[in-house]
């Protein structure tokens, strides 16, 4: 008797390692971001997040102490100090250089042969030394190009200038008023109109689904200015104020409301029909109805959509803008890291640390709610028996 073999096909291998590889690539931003965010901002303005286990080499080109430090030694006038305190940096001294054309021609410890009778000797930790027969003039200290080598640096000195730079709190903050609601109500109202949609009979019903399916291709950019002209048409004719956080939650309920509908009303439709049918035999209205069996059962498909719409919502920088404005009271999170990144371009440890703060609260609400996110995006995929 044969028995079957346990062993996987190649074929099942080669699916596992494909969707590995996948999961590597889609993650490999956030990792490259949260590492970039937490090192050394000297390390990161010269080398890649991946090389952030490893030393790396840096050129910097740093300046002695001024002539009146000077000092007289058998016969010669020195200056002395440390190079690497002077600039503020930390690591070993490799090579240097007096010339900008052979910065690194000499080894830590040698003493390099300038013109007029100079010397200049680096050592590994940083001290130096530079001599000359004559009185050093003048107010500056001499150049003096180095290479260093420095050891892996983590710090969290990045996040604490991004929490504790002016206005973060109060974007923050923005942010939280302008998605949480844009989040609330697109579900409350697309619930009532999907269990409409999928159990109640009325006239038009067809086309009215229809209409919802045609709105899930329209583009947000198309839309965007006539719904603007039509909110500040209504809001000039009962007094409401333009930039408000009712005309962005407005907004924001118009653009979610097909995908929510057309998500929760397959997942409605698909619910037995003997739970809704038999609650109709006792009497229950369809408020009733909607309340007690509807919400409860349509938890996955309420959750999954939860999860889009706050990070669309969040992530959101266009609608903010238009609907709600720019100042320092209105700006949301994503607006106030697009004006670091236009007053601070060159300061990617910065740009890194604020762009996770961003993602830390949307990465929280998909791990909450993850595992409704299949079972809510299945709905109505398969008919029952």
């Amino acid at each position: 008797m044969i028995s079957g073999s346990k062993t996987k096909s190649p074929l099942m291998w080669v699916v596992h390692l494909s969707v590995l590889m996948l999961v590597l690539l889609w993650t490999m931003p956030t990792i490259g971001l949260f590492v970039s965010s937490i090192r050394d901002k000297d390390q990161l303005a010269v080398s890649g997040w991946w090389t952030a286990l490893f030393s790396s080499e840096q050129n910097i080109i740093g300046r002695s102490v001024g002539p009146d430090a000077q000092i007289e030694e058998n016969g010669l006038f020195v200056l002395k100090g440390n190079i690497l305190e002077a600039e503020g940096k930390k690591g070993t001294v490799v090579s240097f250089g007096w010339k900008s054309q052979e910065p690194t021609l000499y080894k830590a410890g040698e003493t390099a042969e300038m013109s007029s009778d100079q010397t200049m000797t680096i050592d590994a930790d940083g001290n130096y030394v530079i001599t000359q027969p004559k009185e050093w003039s003048g107010s500056r200290g001499r150049r003096i190009f180095f290479t260093i080598n420095t050891p892996p640096i983590f710090t969290l000195d990045n996040y604490r200038e991004v929490l504790t730079a002016e206005g973060i709190g109060r974007s923050f903050i923005n942010s939280l008023t302008v998605t949480i609601p844009s989040t609330i109500i697109p579900i409350l109202i697309a619930a009532f109109a999907a269990y409409a949609l999928a159990w109640m009979h009325f006239p038009g019903r067809a086309v009215l689904i229809a209409v919802v399916v045609g709105l899930l291709v329209v583009p947000l950019q198309m839309s965007l200015i006539p719904l603007l002209r039509l909110y500040n048409s209504v809001g000039d004719f009962f007094g409401v104020p333009a930039k408000t956080y009712l005309g962005i939650w407005l907004a924001h309920t118009g653009f979610g409301l097909p995908l929510a509908i057309y998500l929760l009303r397959n997942y409605i439709a698909e619910l037995p029909r003997e739970i809704i049918e038999s609650a109709r035999v006792d009497g229950a209205s369809h408020f009733d109805i909607f309340v007690k069996i509807i919400l409860p059962l349509s938890f996955p498909a309420l959750a999954s959509f939860a999860i889009f719409q706050f990070l669309w919502v969040w992530n959101d920088l266009l609608v903010a803008m238009v609907f709600l404005g720019n100042t320092e009271d209105q700006l949301v999170l994503t607006g106030r890291l697009r004006e670091m990144l236009g007053s601070r371009g060159g300061n990617w440890e910065i740009l890194t640390a604020s762009a996770f703060v961003t993602i830390v609260v949307p990465l929280t609400v998909f791990f909450a709610l993850q595992r409704y996110l299949v079972r809510g995006l299945l709905a109505g995929s398969v008919k029952g028996g």
